[in-house]
Order: C-alpha cells, then sequence, then structure tokens
C-alpha cells in the first residue's frame, strides 16, 4: 500500500493547501468553519513529504469529485467561488481542467429572468438553506424589485449577513456563476415535476380577501379542518383591513403614503378607536386633522358598501406593496 491510500481525506485535503503556497493557501483559509481549520492543522502535522507523484493523486482525486457535482455549496461555502477567488487562473485550470483542453458548453438561456418570475417568498424558500455568500450572489443578480421581495422573506437572522456579504461582493467569475445557474436551473426543473400548488392559492387568496374580516376567519377555520395543504402560505397571502393594526409603524406609513385622504376617510367610518389611530399615526398631522373633522360629521357617513370598497381597496394596496417589499405583512413578520 503506498502513502497515497493511507492518506485520510483531511490529510489530502490539507497536502493540497500546502502545495498552492502561504498566499494562496491563505485567501483559502478564511473560507473553513473553525472546526475543518482544527482538522485541517492536525491533518497537517501527521503529514511527511509527499512525492511529486502522490501529490498529483492527490489532486486528479480532487478534481473528479469536484467534477461530479457539490450542489450550490459544500461545506458552507460554494468551492467554485472558493478556486476562483484564491488561484490564480493557470493554478485554476491546472486543478480545475487537469490541463486538458476546455469543453465548451452549449449556450443555455440564463436563469435569472425565471427567477424573477417566482413569488418573493418562493425564491426565499429556494435559497433558504443556501450559504448567504451564495445568496448574495444570486440576488446580485436579479432586478432589484426581485431581490427586495426575497429579503423581505428571508430568516430574520440570514437578512443582514446576505446584504453585508452583496456589499463587498466582488465580480463573480464566470465559471462560478454557470455552475451556480446550473444548480438552480436543475432545481427549478425538479419542482416543475411535482405539482405546483402556488397558481391554485393565489386564486383562492384572491376570493378570501373579497370577504369580510369575520367572514374570513370562519372560512378559514373550515378550510383548516377540511385538510388543505400549505395552508400557512395561504395564510400569509391573506389580509384584510382590520389588519392594519398588527403592522408596524413603518409599514403601517408606507402603506398610507399615497392613499387618497377620502378613501382613508371612509374606510375609518365605523371602525375602532384602537384601529382608528392606528392609520391616523401613520398619517400627516393636515390630513389627520382633515380626516378628523370629516369623521365627525356623521350626516357625511357613505353607504355600507362604499365603505366595505374602501377597506378592501386599502387591504390590496397593503398586498400589493408586500409583493414589492415595501411592506410586511403580519404573518411575515411574525416569521422573522
Amino acid at each position: 500500500m503506498n502513502q497515497f491510500d493511507r492518506l485520510t481525506r483531511a490529510q489530502k485535503a490539507a497536502a493540497i493547501l500546502v502545495a498552492m503556497g502561504k498566499q494562496s493557501a491563505g485567501r483559502l483559509l478564511k473560507f473553513f468553519k473553525q472546526e475543518e481549520l482544527k482538522g485541517l492543522v492536525e491533518a497537517a502535522r501527521t503529514l511527511k513529504t509527499i512525492p511529486q507523484s502522490e501529490l498529483e493523486k492527490i489532486v486528479g482525486e480532487f478534481e473528479s469529485e469536484f467534477a461530479e457535482g457539490v450542489g450550490l455549496l459544500d461545506s458552507g461555502d460554494a468551492m467554485s467561488n472558493i478556486l476562483n477567488e484564491s488561484l490564480s487562473e493557470d493554478e485554476l485550470k491546472a486543478i480545475m481542467d487537469g490541463g486538458k483542453p476546455e469543453v465548451q458548453e452549449a449556450a443555455q438561456t440564463p436563469i435569472w429572468p425565471d427567477l424573477e418570475k417566482l413569488a418573493p417568498e418562493r425564491l426565499a424558500a429556494l435559497l433558504g438553506n443556501e450559504h448567504p455568500q451564495t445568496i448574495a450572489m444570486i440576488l446580485a443578480n436579479l432586478a432589484s424589485s426581485a431581490s427586495a421581495g426575497v429579503v423581505v422573506h428571508l430568516p430574520k437572522a440570514v437578512r443582514g449577513e446576505v446584504i453585508k456579504r452583496m456589499i463587498s461582493l466582488g465580480s463573480v467569475p464566470d465559471r462560478a456563476r454557470s455552475m451556480v445557474e446550473n444548480q438552480l436551473r436543475a432545481r427549478l426543473d425538479a419542482e416543475a415535476n411535482v405539482k405546483d400548488i402556488s397558481a391554485g392559492q393565489a386564486r383562492v387568496a384572491s376570493i378570501l380577501n373579497e370577504l369580510d374580516k369575520d367572514d374570513l376567519d370562519a372560512v378559514m377555520l373550515d378550510v383548516e379542518e377540511a385538510g388543505a395543504p400549505d395552508i400557512e402560505t395561504l395564510r400569509s397571502k391573506l389580509f384584510s383591513f382590520e389588519d392594519v393594526i398588527l403592522l408596524s409603524q413603518k409599514s403601517r406609513v408606507a402603506l398610507f403614503d399615497s392613499i387618497p385622504a377620502e378613501q382613508v376617510t371612509a374606510a375609518l367610518r365605523g371602525a375602532s378607536a384602537e384601529l382608528t389611530e392606528a392609520i391616523l399615526s401613520a398619517i400627516g398631522a393636515r390630513s389627520r386633522r382633515m380626516i378628523e373633522a370629516e369623521l365627525k360629521d356623521a350626516a357625511a357617513s357613505p353607504p355600507p358598501d362604499e365603505i366595505a370598497r374602501a377597506r378592501k381597496a386599502i387591504a390590496s394596496n397593503a398586498i400589493r406593496l408586500s409583493s414589492e417589499g415595501l411592506v410586511e405583512l403580519p404573518s411575515v413578520q411574525a416569521a422573522a
């Protein structure tokens, strides 16, 4: 049995790092987790001099395993990003291609427009388990409106890290970008083979959002008892005028920023004192005084159907702004 066969995977990884030299290896080490660094240090201590022929076998083994695919991430970071950022072009070619001529892949349609068509919550779920560096790279390639929608739906613990990495993100090498695109394309293709209920949920949500609060709550109880699939996703698409009180002050300000005062006045007719104050506190002082004066005139109260239309219009606007990442609906805030 030669030395190559006796080496552990950690020893082989340490051998490659040592062969790279201090400068290149140093750039790589910052991407390892603490337990991985500890394992590499311990493995390096047990290494003896490795002949060039044995080292070439180690590099060849690494090349073969890497070529089989590692998903979007391995050990917390995409290996493609690590290599492209750490090695020179010649070193990268030696490891990735083994010195062989590159095989040109057939051109594929970019995946980014397809991702931008997905609902923000669905795209956030698709990326939810990825490392912040990978999420940052993906969001940097999407339209700003699409990226904003995804950021809103990311777990609170992940958002800041993703934004931080987007700020410092440099140019991503074509090879790394291509690998990520291929993985995303494969994942979307796999999802396409599973029954997609998002369109049905959107239709149902559109219907339920037409109901009054009491009727909506009653129907949702029936839907839950019937065992409808993914009930929480459906709930996240629902919003009624009465839910405005559950919004953060920032979201309420964004919601009522462009709503005409007369529509707000109509919607507040018959509303509770608590809900009225929550809405008026998000409106400018001048508009507030005008609305309060109108509400005192009971004789000017519009018909019930007009009040209902004004409330539905405000609820619909909240849902629209949520899809644009400008308003956090109560279900999203609770998840964060």
